[in-house]
């Protein structure tokens, strides 16, 4: 299910997933055929992960790469998750294809 929120969206992204549910920041992205396959990647991220743990691994990740890339939004873009979304979100059919655990491929640097 897809909501839009400016309220629930942090100031300088477009989206946030919050499983079972898309938080766009604008009525517009629905239309926006990339954001929504990004999304429905960490839709299908965080239900392999059952929740909790997607959610407690994301944190630890991040703070782990804020310590590593001492930026914001460089450690954001390389949390294996992000990783994973950022680089397929471009492949639509990326989702009928993707193996189970495919994020921890992107575990191993390979900074975006």
């Amino acid at each position: 299910m897809i909501f839009i929120s400016k309220y629930l969206v942090p100031k300088g992204y477009t989206g946030i997933t919050i499983f079972p549910f898309v938080f766009l920041k604008s009525k517009h992205l629905k239309t926006d055929s990339v954001l929504i396959n990004h999304e429905k990647i960490h839709l299908k991220q965080q239900l392999e992960m059952l929740l909790l743990p997607f959610y407690v691994f994301y944190t630890i990740e991040f703070v782990i790469r804020l310590f590593q890339y001492k930026k914001w939004h460089s450690a954001y873009r390389n949390i294996s998750f992000e990783r994973e979304a950022y680089l397929n979100e471009n492949n639509l059919e990326y989702l009928n294809n993707r193996s189970l655990w495919a994020f921890l491929k992107y575990l191993r640097r390979h900074d975006i």
